[in-house]
């Protein structure tokens, strides 16, 4: 094998669909004016107390021009059709023009923890009320998980690797972190990068509130009245993630790519760190998500007091996020109470494979305008006195080096340096 060619890896541009709007300007917009983007779900009928749930508004591939009708009702898969429409947009807020030679040297990485579960429910229905030669012939192509990948490929024309990152819901960290080896090594010029999830389905809902994973909205609970409040992390009163659909995707290019084509870059890939855990399949293991960000901020080629920002994993679940503390105080020491800590989980949900490419994109939009998002809904419990956690509104905050965290069922851990530029 040839040696690497240790290229310097930057981001170009994004997109995402979130809670807070179907494009990247729209989630940020609200993002900055402090709105969550929670309401009892619309998508299908539960039977759960956790009803409050994350759905991207005005979403309609058909409504929205971009798809044909047919296309739409092969593609029933949502996260395949997403993806098409959130990698356009990146594109587009990139400035690269998908040309032939681009495309040949391009890759596509989109990291997914549930794929089509959606289209396997129709396909169960149609199976169980209509017959079995009513079930879709596209089923099997809307189930793989390089699928949202392979259909952003033909729509744009890129013909590099393609492949779906599994790493739960750190899968967009994953994807960010592949997509930047590839092109440091010189396998690839371009990649597309990141995560989609579109779980809002009945199934799914009900047996993330059967763990106990989501919050259960009481009446008694400020969320009742205001499902707005649900996500709180880092709060005395928080109960649980709010299960949320979504899709980031960022344009990471080689250094060549952005002088070769007068493009400007928004940040640095400059540090990747990964573990897993080895220890269960839903608990976090402190010792070796410690170890994932020393290793980032090893690769950066920083020491832990340069970091100036930390995007956290919080879940807004009781346990994970006194364990995500306890690992910020074990790297960061005394100095972490200087370093704001926010999460955009607080505003979005959890959108699983799609919230650490979700967030790092919030997270380097707020680097380049000198600013930190919000954790919304903060209520101070002493068991975070000494996190700056950021709450309520967003902050002017001048900074350099932002530390993104994302972690998974499994066990799998995935956290990335961005360096302002």
């Amino acid at each position: 094998m040839k040696a690497p060619m240790n290229r310097r890896v930057f981001v170009l541009g994004y997109g995402a669909a979130t809670p807070l709007g179907a494009t990247f300007d729209l989630t940020f917009e609200n993002a900055v004016a402090g709105k969550a983007g929670f309401r009892r779900i619309t998508r299908c009928e539960v039977k759960t107390l956790s009803n409050v749930v994350g759905e991207i508004p005005d979403w309609d591939p058909v409504a929205s021009g971009m798809f044909e009708k047919k296309e739409a009702h092969n593609w029933n898969a949502a996260f395949v059709l997403l993806t098409v429409a959130v990698c356009r947009e990146a594109l587009a807020h990139a400035g690269l023009v998908m040309e032939p030679d681009i495309g040949r040297r391009t890759a596509c990485l989109i990291g997914s923890a549930l794929n089509g579960m959606d289209a396997f429910r129709i396909a169960s229905e149609k199976y169980a009320n209509a017959g079995p030669l009513r079930v879709s012939p596209y089923l099997l192509p809307n189930l793989c998980g390089n699928m949202p990948a392979s259909k952003a490929g033909i729509d744009l024309g890129f013909t590099g690797p393609l492949f779906s990152p599994q790493g739960a819901c750190a899968s967009g960290n994953h994807a960010i972190g592949m997509g930047a080896r590839m092109i440091r090594d010189g396998d690839v010029d371009v990649v597309l990068a990141g995560g989609v999830d579109t779980p809002l389905v009945p199934e799914i809902i009900q047996g993330f509130a059967n763990m106990g994973a989501t919050i259960k909205v009481t009446p008694e609970d400020r969320a009742y009245d205001d499902p707005g409040q649900a996500s709180r992390p880092f709060s005395c009163d928080r109960k649980g993630m709010v299960l949320s659909e979504g899709c980031g995707v960022l344009v990471l290019a080689a250094e060549e790519v952005v002088k070769a084509h007068g493009l400007k870059p928004r940040a640095e890939v400059a540090g990747v760190g990964w573990t897993s855990d080895a220890f269960h399949f839903t608990s976090p293991n402190v010792e070796t998500i410690v170890r994932a960000m020393h290793q980032a901020i090893e690769d950066a080629q920083i020491a832990p007091q340069d970091i100036q920002y930390i995007n956290a994993h919080g879940t807004s679940t009781f346990k994970g996020d006194l364990s995500e503390a306890d690992c910020l105080r074990q790297v960061f020491g005394h100095h972490l109470g200087q370093i704001p800590v926010s999460s955009n989980k607080s505003q979005i949900g959890h959108t699983l494979g799609a919230a650490a490419a979700i967030e790092a994109a919030l997270s380097i939009e707020g680097m380049q305008m000198g600013m930190v998002l919000p954790t919304i809904n903060h209520c101070p419990t002493p068991d975070f006195d000494d996190l700056d956690v950021v709450p309520d509104t967003f902050r002017a905050h001048p900074h350099s080096f932002l530390l993104s965290n994302a972690y998974g069922f499994g066990g799998t851990n995935c956290c990335i340096v961005f360096k302002g530029v």
